[in-house]
């Protein structure tokens, strides 16, 4: 699977750990920034990010900042995303399960390295079940087009 990562300066120290990891599952990780903590707005990656997953040149996403609001509220107002900001697994397993999320945020002042991993592992190995949880998701795409 081809992955999309993006962080701020406050992610910049946690990426690192999250690519190898995805690398070692067998991901191809597309790194779109940023490359240092000099400080900069979390919107520029959460868009960049997004429009990677929704022009499929990524499947899926992952998103860093200090507590993975921010920078997940973002990457919501791109048409096509579904964003989950998630502090533990069970959350990110399900989101993909019954939300069919396609972007994982989380926060480097919340979690660590290896909480951020075990999250990561869910999410990615979860199945979206589609059948009684389509509805929602279309639900969700047409308060878009409002």
């Amino acid at each position: 699977m081809k992955l999309a990562i993006g962080c701020d300066h406050v992610g910049w120290e946690l990426k690192p750990a999250i690519i190898e990891f995805l690398e070692e599952m067998g991901h191809t990780v597309q790194d779109f920034g940023t490359t240092s903590d000099l400080r900069v707005d979390y919107p520029e990656y959460a868009q960049a990010v997004s429009e990677a997953v929704v022009s499929k040149k990524c499947d899926l996403g992952i998103l860093i900042c200090g507590t993975g609001v921010g920078i997940s509220i973002a990457a919501n107002k791109i048409k096509g995303i579904r964003a989950v900001v998630c502090s533990e697994p069970y959350s990110a397993k399900l989101s993909r399960e019954h939300n069919n999320t396609n972007i994982l945020a989380f926060g480097s002042r919340v979690i660590g390295s290896e909480l951020a991993k075990m999250i990561t592992k869910e999410w990615l190995e979860a199945v979206y079940e589609d059948g009684r949880h389509q509805k929602r998701v279309d639900q969700i795409a047409e308060i878009e087009n409002l």
